[in-house]
């Protein structure tokens, strides 16, 4: 399947901008593209929760970006998820920001905490539901998973991940702090891309199986 002409425009130019990622960071997302391989080789598979406390930001971005690399990349069995610590929703703004860049995005519902089917090209058939969820929630893995931690309180706050057979740290700071600002749409899109670009690299180090 071909990504999107915008898209794939986008992934484009955030692979050329890899020497914006420093070393010691790209050492972690090597870390990262290793247990991936790990699960590959040990269960014919790589479920992927990316946890945050709130489930309503930057966890999103890393189910999409993870599931768009892999796309791009031709990197098969890998499936991606997010949760927190508690449910609140996926922050619109978030939701812009993605559209923006060229996602599309469809809204399911009207709720207070909405759902909304992401698609990254015209042959997606993909019926992921991204919705702001705790990361044991159904939907998810619920054992062999891998869990990445992608702010430092739900990092802090979960010692112990039940079911994952390995939890990884990669704080990203939080564009919210951005909210109701002048600078709100640049900091979200920064965020998209700044996300984008890491699990662009950390995917182009996993082995093709």
């Amino acid at each position: 399947m071909k990504l999107y002409k915008n898209l794939n425009h986008s992934v484009n130019e955030l692979i050329i901008e890899f020497d914006l990622i420093t070393e010691s960071r790209k050492l972690e997302l090597e870390n990262l593209a290793l247990a991936i391989n790990e699960s590959l080789i040990n269960f014919g598979k790589a479920e992927i929760t990316v946890i945050c406390t709130h489930n309503s930001r930057r966890s999103q971005l890393g189910q999409l970006w993870i599931k768009t690399a892999a796309l791009h990349y031709n990197i098969k069995n890998i499936d991606t998820f997010s949760g927190g610590t508690e449910a609140t929703s996926f922050n619109f703004r978030m939701v812009n920001a993605l559209k923006e860049y060229g996602f599309k995005v469809r809204k399911l519902d009207e709720n207070s905490n909405p759902k909304y089917h992401i698609t990254l090209g015209e042959e997606d058939e993909s019926m992921d539901i991204l919705y702001s969820k705790v990361y044991s929630e159904n939907y998810n893995p619920q054992t062999n998973y891998i869990a990445i931690m992608v702010c430092s309180q739900a990092d802090e706050g979960c010692p112990f991940v039940a079911g994952a057979f390995k939890k990884i740290s990669l704080p990203y700071i939080d564009p919210k702090e951005f909210d109701d600002t002048e600078f709100e749409s640049i900091k979200y899109l920064e965020k998209v891309k700044e996300i984008g670009r890491e699990m662009l690299y950390m995917t182009s180090k996993i082995t093709k199986n």
